[in-house]
Formats: structure tokens, sequence, C-alpha cells
């Protein structure tokens, strides 16, 4: 019996090793798993593009989601400041701002300030961003390491998001 239970809880071990994200940037295999189709967001859900999504997972196995959304049924005032969902459900410090565990809006502006906005599109804070303007192949959305650190790129735009 007791042989039975030790197998068990190795499998059971096994299992849930298996279906935890390593720490670190998702892969593309993690994203399509737990990026959701479609996000919630002022009333309205917009169409995920899970090719323009990505996160990170921490040591604990919690994770950070971001991902670009579909927002042509927006009213153009949201439009205007609305581009994608951050899902956390770890505290995170963006750029010097304090963010709780939870589901926002973000967008960057012209300028290159990122914008996070609560699901029902209240305005919660604003930071300036950066450019990098030597970035080889900007891609419309993308997370990079950056010595504990994760960069949230939208093109060539980039702000900090570090776990707290």
């Amino acid at each position: 019996m007791k042989r039975w239970v030790g197998l068990f809880l190795i499998f059971s071990g096994l299992l849930v090793s298996a279906q935890q994200p390593k720490a670190g940037v998702l892969s593309g295999d993690d994203i399509k798993k737990v990026v959701p189709a479609v996000y919630f967001f002022r009333g309205q859900s917009a169409p995920v593009q899970l090719r323009n999504s990505a996160g990170f997972s921490g040591p604990d196995g919690k994770l950070v989601l971001a991902g670009l959304v579909d927002t042509s049924g927006y009213a153009s005032d949201v439009q205007a400041k609305y581009q994608g969902f951050l899902i956390t459900e770890v505290k995170l410090n963006i750029a010097g701002s304090e963010l709780p565990p939870g589901e926002y809006g973000f967008g960057f502006s012209q300028e290159g300030k990122f914008l996070v906005m609560d699901v029902g599109a209240n305005d919660l804070f604003t930071v300036a961003g950066q450019v990098d303007a030597k970035l080889p192949r900007p891609v419309p959305l993308k997370m990079v390491e950056d010595g504990g650190a994760y960069r949230l790129y939208s093109g060539r735009k980039w702000v900090t998001l570090k776990a707290q």
C-alpha cells in the first residue's frame, strides 16, 4: 500500500510540474494554453490577437499576460487609448507605479506614455515609456526578460514590468 501511495505522489508531482510553465517568458505553446480567445473591456468582448500576446511566469508559477485585441467595435475615445489587455496574478511595479493582481486594459500613446485602465476604461495611471530606436525588427507586441524584470514592447515603445 505504501508503495502505491509513493507512486501516486510522484506521478501527481510530475503532473503538476508539467502543467506549470517554467519561470520566465512564456513559450508560444504556453501562450496558446493560457491566453483567452476574447477579452471583456468597457462593456464589450473583443477578439484577442494570439500572435500578438506574451507573458511571463514567476518562480511560483503565477502568470502575467498581455495581448493586443481588436478594438474596431469600441467608441473612438476608447480606441484612442485602449490597445490590449493585461492580466496579472501578482502585484506589479510598472515603471515605478504599483498595480495589484487583476485584469486591466492598456495602451501606448503616440508620445510613448503607457496608460493602464481598469475594465471600465477608467484611467488608473500613466507612466513614461521608453523607445528602443535600435530594435532591429519591431513587432506589434512582445515581452523580453531584462535582469529580473520584463520589458513589454509595443513596436519600439516599451515599459518595464516587475513582479513584487
